[in-house]
């Protein structure tokens, strides 16, 4: 049976700027003929993996790393080796692979990676175990000459390595590599752009920094000056993920799935952007957590803020933006719903109007476990 498990968050951020374009402005989108803050997917998506690492929500072995400098990675883990003898070699198993180099720093492949520990692991077992085979490889050495250096045993084992390496983070959110994509790899989980549930203005801090009084007193005033841009938000998050699309991208470890979505839960609530924090500080948990099982479609309730929320003093816009997340689910419920959604919700703004299909739960830990629950039970429909 289909099944979708969809996370909607209602987050009100102090003054921040969270995500930066290429300005330095925060990020912002036009939606319901309004402007609205934003902050991107990509964001998101790498603050949830940085908080499942800082929280140690899932086990080192089933982690990710996205990076250019897996050759360097595995001459670290190549200890017992001759760090130059060992570098011709990794190159050459990397292109048995089908991995390239960059030809301006063979230092760094020719894009960034995203591979699962248990990947890079078993290139390193690989160099190792077959050291006298692989042939030493010049960085000069063009792609051809570098597959030509690994024997076909060598070659048919470093391209069965890369099988994802059961990395919670890229069943996830996927993977693209381009000279491979037979071992691309489909996003168990769609994030959307976060965008404010009301309009935005821009706004500017403008500030000085003043020599502490070590200048000489015929030179006065600031010496540097500059703005930055920021804004105060009340953000809608959204993101869905296919139960049964994660355990086929986990390779049929039913633990590990559910463990990864207990996880998820966890992260991608905890997840804080870190752009200019140290600047704004704004550390804010959400108001509103709600976690809804659809059996049809993924079905996001960002049209609930089609027409932006207003500031009303009797009601913060959080309140007023969960009162419009729940009338929205209901309307949508009611016409495309099987009739077996189901609900769990941590709600901080005492707006959301409990009922037969929905279930309030006091604590993220509890929610995350039973979130779990949900997800155990759907895989056995």
């Amino acid at each position: 049976m289909r099944a979708f498990l969809e996370f909607h968050i209602i987050q009100n951020f102090a003054p921040s700027n969270l995500n930066r374009d290429d300005t330095g402005a925060p990020k912002d989108a036009i939606f319901g003929g309004h402007r609205r803050a934003r902050v991107s997917s990509q964001c998101f998506k790498r603050a949830t993996r940085l908080a499942a690492a800082e929280y140690n929500l899932i086990d080192e072995s089933h982690r990710g790393i996205r990076t250019k400098r897996l050759k360097r990675l595995l001459i670290e883990r190549l200890i017992d080796r001759d760090p130059e003898e060992a570098a011709g070699k990794i190159e050459s198993a990397l292109a048995a692979a089908g991995l390239s180099l960059s030809k301006k720093d063979s230092e760094k492949t020719e894009y960034l990676l995203f591979l699962g520990e248990k990947e890079i692991t078993g290139f390193a077992e690989l160099v190792d175990e077959h050291w006298d085979e692989l042939a030493d490889v010049d960085s000069a050495a063009n792609k051809k000459q570098r597959k030509a250096a690994a024997p076909p045993e060598v070659t048919k084992k470093a391209k069965a390595l890369l099988d994802g390496g059961k990395a919670v983070d890229i069943a996830l959110f996927g993977r693209m590599l381009a000279d491979l994509p037979a071992v691309n790899q489909d996003a168990a989980c769609q994030v959307a752009h976060a965008i404010s549930t009301h309009r935005v203005e821009r706004e500017f801090d403008y500030y000085t920094a003043v020599d502490d009084d070590l200048g000489p007193e015929d030179e006065p005033g600031a010496d540097m000056i500059g703005q930055i841009e920021f804004n105060s938000a009340t953000f809608y998050r959204y993101a869905v993920l296919d139960i049964n699309k994660l355990l086929d991208n986990l390779q049929g470890d039913r633990e590990l799935a559910l463990s990864a979505i207990e996880a998820f839960a966890t992260a991608f609530v905890r997840a804080v952007p870190t752009g200019k924090q140290n600047t704004f500080a704004a550390h804010n948990a959400p108001d509103f957590i709600g976690v809804s099982l659809r059996h049809v479609a993924p079905m996001s309730l960002a049209n609930a803020f089609e027409k932006p929320v207003t500031a009303d003093l009797r009601e913060s816009l959080t309140e007023q933006s969960v009162q419009r997340l729940q009338k929205t689910d209901q309307k949508l419920s009611a016409v495309y719903s099987d009739g077996q959604d189901q609900w769990l919700y941590l709600d901080l703004t005492g707006q959301w109007e409990n009922n037969d299909q929905s279930e309030a739960v006091p604590n993220l830990g509890q929610l995350a476990q039973r979130v779990r629950n949900i997800a155990d039970t759907a895989l056995e429909a």
